[in-house]
């Protein structure tokens, strides 16, 4: 098998990307991985710092990159990032969407305003833009879709059950919206990361905690964000994902495998 083929399997050239959340530690590993694939990759999150700081490293690595700033729990606000992200070639072929908030505390004590925002961004802004960029792949003759799920969209973890039960529907939904619209040339996908140094595992998670996942993990570590790319480009290249859709992917060194 030769490079030049490897490279137009999962090659990226001439699509647009929207990545949804890429100022975040795991959507800087999606916006990186799909712009060395050698896609345009538009930075869609909610504040101008993070949007301007991960497209000027996109530049520096050589790959193309704009930004919109994009509240997920707004229609209005998505499909503004869309309006934005068409300037580049009149379309858009593949959406990220990799936005997330989670919160800790136990089932009894947790209020109910953090559980409403939880479900407004991870569940509801993943349906609101699965259905806003659809509509429009629908329109363009197809696309790829990948929804981040989690090790939880699958098993139960203590204190974080409004996250489980958001990443638990996000499964759902990744499932049933491919059904609708594999006829139209649209792939939907669900990523399912492990355990990953993002910010809000370093904000919840305390030392007894990590050695209980550790140890309930078979490769005993947690990931890095770049072992994620390879899944994604799987998802989303053209060639190389062509047949796949209603998928979920887990990337968890075996966590989720160990608990069934």
């Amino acid at each position: 098998m030769s490079a030049e083929y490897l490279k137009e399997l999962f090659g990226l050239d001439g699509q647009v990307a929207v990545v949804i959340g890429g100022a975040g530690v795991l959507g800087g590993a999606f916006c990186r991985g799909l712009g060395q694939a050698g896609a345009h990759v538009v930075v869609a999150d909610i504040t101008d710092e993070g949007c301007q700081r991960r497209v000027e490293e996109l530049h520096q690595l050589g790959c193309k990159a704009s930004y919109c700033l994009v509240d997920v729990t707004s229609r209005a606000s998505i499909e503004a990032c869309l309006e934005e992200a068409k300037k580049v070639s009149g379309r858009v072929h593949i959406l990220v969407n990799a936005a997330g908030v989670n919160f800790g505390s136990r089932f009894l004590d947790h209020p109910e305003e953090q559980w409403d925002r939880v479900m407004a961004i991870n569940l509801k802004g993943t349906f609101l833009a699965c259905q806003i960029f659809g509509r429009h792949m629908v329109e363009h003759g197809g696309g790829a879709i990948v929804n981040i799920g989690s090790v939880t969209s699958h098993l139960p973890l203590s204190k974080v059950f409004g996250y489980a039960a958001s990443k638990a529907g996000v499964l759902s939904l990744t499932r049933n919206i491919a059904q609708d619209l594999a006829p139209h040339g649209v792939r939907v996908n669900c990523l399912c990361p492990g355990f990953f140094p993002a910010e809000q595992n370093r904000r919840l998670l305390d030392a007894e905690r990590i050695e209980n996942i550790m140890r309930g993990t078979p490769m005993k570590r947690f990931g890095e964000p770049e072992e994620l790319i390879g899944a994604l480009l799987l998802m989303v290249a053209p060639k190389a994902g062509s047949f796949l859709t209603g998928a979920c992917i887990n990337v968890d060194g075996g966590f989720t495998a160990a608990w069934f």
